[in-house]
């Protein structure tokens, strides 16, 4: 059970503590540790990205919500897709690296299927041009998610879907954002997908670090598969 005093210093303790683990298996041990109290956490964080991002992809889809698969990529316990539900999707399939952010998305009764996978470490079990949304919300950071699995987005992803993806922009992961928008460019240059938005937001989530003050800045990056692209 949660527990229900906690403080933002809590969570401030408990994210920077995950900067020290560098390991995929220190990571994987960290969130199966915070599962538990991860949905509270995130709330005293002022966390706003799961709705920001889900708002994204309701902006810009036209498609029939109701049919629309989506694949929700580090899904944590469920908050993106909860979103989405609410916005009038129905077909979730989620993935993550944590059993135990599994065992309470599970809960929620939103998914379809959960498969546990470790995102730069083993392949995104899905086939190909498989879903119409695909988005990963979160794990797109310094000492999270490498950025190979962003081919990896595309090709699941139906020819006319969308693959919405976020990052931080706070002082730490200014490198890392740089190298995903070049990945992202790269892409864009080889005719996988084109731009639809990119939206820049000022206040994402409650500063951890001394480095940053009051908010953090983020990003969501929404893209669509072209219709005749080849792998």
């Amino acid at each position: 059970m949660a527990t229900s005093s906690r403080t933002f210093s809590d969570v401030r303790n408990v994210i920077l503590s995950a900067h020290k683990n560098t390991g995929a298996q220190d990571k994987v041990g960290f969130y199966d540790t915070w599962a538990e109290n991860y949905e509270q956490d995130v709330a005293l964080l002022d966390y706003r990205a799961p709705l920001l991002a889900a708002e994204c992809v309701s902006s810009f889809f036209k498609g029939d919500r109701e049919k629309a698969a989506v694949l929700d990529v580090a899904c944590g316990t469920g908050l993106v897709s909860a979103h989405l539900k609410k916005m009038g999707f129905r077909h979730f399939v989620g993935i993550d690296g944590s059993l135990k952010m599994l065992e309470l998305a599970k809960k929620t009764g939103l998914y379809q299927q959960l498969t546990l996978c470790l995102l730069g470490q083993e392949e995104i079990p899905v086939k190909s041009e498989t879903y119409d949304i695909v988005i990963i919300v979160g794990a797109l950071s310094v000492g999270q998610v490498p950025l190979t699995v962003i081919r990896e987005l595309w090709d699941a992803t139906k020819p006319g879907g969308y693959v919405c993806m976020t990052t931080r922009g706070n002082t730490d992961n200014q490198e890392y954002k740089a190298e995903l928008e070049q990945m992202i460019r790269a892409l864009e240059e080889e005719q996988k997908w084109s731009r639809v938005t990119v939206v820049e937001v000022e206040e994402w989530e409650k500063a951890v670090s001394e480095q940053d003050s009051k908010y953090i800045p983020g990003a969501i990056y929404l893209y669509q598969k072209g219709f005749k692209c080849s792998p």
